[in-house]
């Protein structure tokens, strides 16, 4: 039997690796998408989700869009890394299947939960806007839900927007303190999914013949030469599809339960999140931390979705 995920996103380059890897395995039954503002505008999240839905020939997940800025903060963007718009790559212009509905995310959220009663995977791998409004309209959520996933946070690790941020929980620092003080999160941050690449000699192998090809490749390859040498790596962190890939095969990552909290005001603490590791305040755990990942496992899984999913569309008249 396959799991329901709903993918709370903000496409970007490795958000769309992540939900090429999500939509072609059959472990996972993808029930929705619900979009945010983080990578680019919500207008353009949203756009990009669409057309990787419509390349791929999955209209039939459904798409709702969602918040188009913080709850407290002013909007900031990334499109100098994920390119204009927030996605790299050459995919036309989606068309009236994926259209969203008039539901809010955060409403689609909830609904989806109540829906799949206790069943429901929710993987949040954007700013975390949606999921705190959908925890606002529904405080049991947590209870309604299998399994929130989260991509952000550096929890033992340094940031990659200030020196102790993530850029998901930087982007909305308010709305990642209260997922992760109330929602019983796994947290996939920086610690495991800046290790989280595509050695290139794998990239190099796809195919490049068509414009989901070369988007694809693109979508791999999105750092520029400053950014692999600052992280020292040889190639893009697919940091979303990590969270992916721990779905598909559960034990992919190694997890501990620690008390957490997500500093939201101030320059230098907004966005970082607080792990007490050693129990000095004595808090409860609250939630789990990943700490290890099985790389050469999660390469595998992340490769062959991309190859079946390349074959699928190749096959198609």
């Amino acid at each position: 039997m396959s799991r329901p995920v709903l993918i709370d996103m903000d496409p970007g380059c490795d958000d769309a690796v992540a939900l090429l890897a999500a939509l072609e395995h059959a472990s996972l039954e993808v029930v929705g998408l619900t979009t945010v503002h983080g990578n680019a505008s919500v207008d353009d999240t949203t756009r990009n989700a669409r057309a990787i839905l419509e390349a791929v020939d999955r209209t039939d997940v459904p798409v709702s869009r969602g918040a188009d800025r913080p709850l407290l903060v002013d909007l900031e963007t990334s499109e100098e890394i994920h390119g204009e718009g927030g996605l790299r790559g050459e995919l036309p212009d989606p068309g009236a299947a994926t259209e969203p509905g008039d539901v809010h995310a955060a409403r689609r959220i909830v609904e989806q939960a109540r829906a799949h009663d206790g069943d429901l995977t929710l993987a949040a791998i954007g700013p975390l806007t949606n999921v705190a409004l959908a925890h606002a309209m529904e405080p049991a959520l947590p209870e309604l839900l299998d399994e929130l996933i989260v991509m952000g946070g550096a929890a033992f690790a340094s940031g990659n927007v200030t020196p102790l941020a993530e850029a998901n929980f930087h982007s909305d620092p308010h709305a990642a303190r209260r997922v992760v003080r109330d929602c019983e999160p796994t947290i996939v941050g920086l610690d495991v999914t800046a290790r989280a690449a595509v050695p290139p000699e794998r990239v190099d192998g796809l195919e490049r013949d068509g414009p989901l090809e070369q988007s694809l490749y693109e979508w791999l390859t999105y750092y520029d030469a400053d950014r692999l040498e600052r992280y020292g790596i040889e190639s893009a962190a697919v940091h979303d599809a990590l969270v992916i890939a721990e779905l598909i095969d559960d034990g992919v990552l190694e997890t501990r339960s620690y008390p957490m909290e997500v500093g939201a005001d101030g320059d230098l603490a907004r966005g970082a999140l607080v792990v007490d590791e050693n129990g000095v305040t004595g808090a409860a755990e609250n939630g789990e931390v990943a700490l290890e990942a099985d790389y050469e496992r999660y390469r595998e899984l992340v490769i062959a979705s991309l190859e079946r999913v390349l074959e699928r569309i190749e096959a198609e008249p």
